[in-house]
C-alpha cells in the first residue's frame, strides 16, 4: 500500500506542531477519493485474530479499541460478545464506520488519544491498541502509551499489536517499529506483561511485530 501521501501529511503536522491533525486530513481525502488510508485493509487485522481464537471473551466485556479507523478491529469484537467502543481522533473515520456498519452494535466515537474522556480511566476489560502508537513521534509516544495503560480496568487486558525493531536499527519512515523498551513502559503504569511475542507477519515481504499481552 502506498505511504507516500501519508508520510508527508504526518511530517507536514509533526512539523507545525499538530502531530495527530493530519489523520482528519488522509480520511477526508480518501473519502474524495484522492488518497488511500494505508493501514486500511477493511478486514480484521490477521495478526489479532489468532489471539482472539486463544483468549474466547465472556459475554457482555467492556472493549476499547484505540483508534479505529474504518472499524473492522471493533466489528470482530462484536463478534466475539464484547460490549465495544471504538474510537477515532479523525471524525470521517467514524463517519464511514457508522455508514459501514449502520447496524454495528459497537459505539464508534470521535476522541483523541492525547486527550481521552475522563469517564474511561479504568473503564474497559479490554483494550486494543494496535498501530497507533507507531505513527505517533516520540514526543507524543510516551503519554499516549500512558493514556492507553490508563483504559485498562482492574484485573483488565491490553494487547498491544505493532512493528518491533531493536533499538540499534533505524527507525525509518513512519510508521515508526517500537522497541521493547518502549513497550516494557507499559508496567510502570501498574500493568503486568502477560506474553511478550516477537512475531514476523505473513506480508510480502514479512513484517516483524511484536504482540504484547498485558494485565492490570
Amino acid at each position: 500500500m502506498d505511504r507516500t501521501r501519508a508520510r508527508a501529511l504526518a511530517k507536514q503536522f509533526v512539523e507545525a506542531g499538530r502531530p495527530t491533525g493530519w489523520f482528519e486530513v488522509l480520511y477526508a481525502e480518501a473519502d474524495s477519493g484522492t488518497a488511500v488510508v494505508p493501514w486500511a485493509d477493511l478486514q480484521p487485522n490477521p495478526n489479532l485474530i489468532p489471539w482472539l481464537d486463544q483468549h474466547p471473551a465472556e459475554p457482555g466485556r467492556r472493549a476499547l479499541k484505540v483508534g479505529c479507523g474504518y472499524g473492522d478491529d471493533a466489528e470482530e469484537l462484536c463478534r466475539r460478545d464484547y460490549d465495544v467502543v471504538a474510537f477515532d481522533v479523525a471524525p470521517t473515520a467514524v463517519a464511514t464506520c457508522q455508514k459501514r456498519f449502520p447496524d454495528s452494535k459497537a459505539n464508534y466515537v470521535v476522541a483523541d488519544l492525547l486527550d481521552p474522556p475522563a469517564k474511561w480511566k479504568r473503564a474497559f476489560d479490554f483494550v486494543l491498541e494496535s498501530y497507533t502508537l507507531q505513527v505517533l513521534p516520540p514526543a507524543q509516544r510516551a503519554a499516549a502509551l500512558s493514556n492507553v495503560a490508563e483504559f485498562v480496568a482492574p484485573g483488565g487486558t491490553l494487547l498491544v499489536i505493532a512493528r518491533g525493531r531493536e533499538p540499534d536499527e533505524d527507525r525509518g519512515l513512519m510508521p515508526w517499529p517500537l522497541t521493547r523498551a518502549e513497550l516494557l513502559q507499559f508496567e510502570s503504569h501498574g500493568l503486568t506483561i502477560v506474553e511478550f511475542e516477537d512475531i514476523l507477519d505473513n506480508e510480502s515481504p514479512p513484517v516483524r511485530r511484536f504482540r504484547v499481552t498485558l494485565r492490570r
